[in-house]
């Protein structure tokens, strides 16, 4: 629950008030502002985004490793995942 929030709501939300602020901009100022919170908040789910790409790259790497062990023991490919 708590990480869909910070994957999703986190960043959503700060794109709703920058836009809100934005469109509702009466000085230089706010619409500055605006504009910045959407830039951050693009920013923050780009970074999840690649957060979550390189925790995926890094159990891949562990599955490959372990293979790569597999094989030199039996002199094989596993045919499936080998778990310890």
């Amino acid at each position: 629950m708590l990480r869909g929030a910070v994957r999703y709501v986190l960043p959503g939300a700060i794109i709703l008030t920058g836009l809100a602020l934005t469109i509702a901009g009466t000085s230089d100022a706010v619409l500055g502002a605006g504009v910045t919170l959407v830039g951050v908040g693009l920013l923050v789910a780009l970074l999840n985004l690649l957060m979550r790409l390189a925790i995926a790259s890094g159990r891949d790497r562990e599955r490959e490793d372990e293979a790569r062990r597999y094989f030199d023991r039996h002199g094989h490919w596993p045919r499936r995942r080998v778990e310890h």
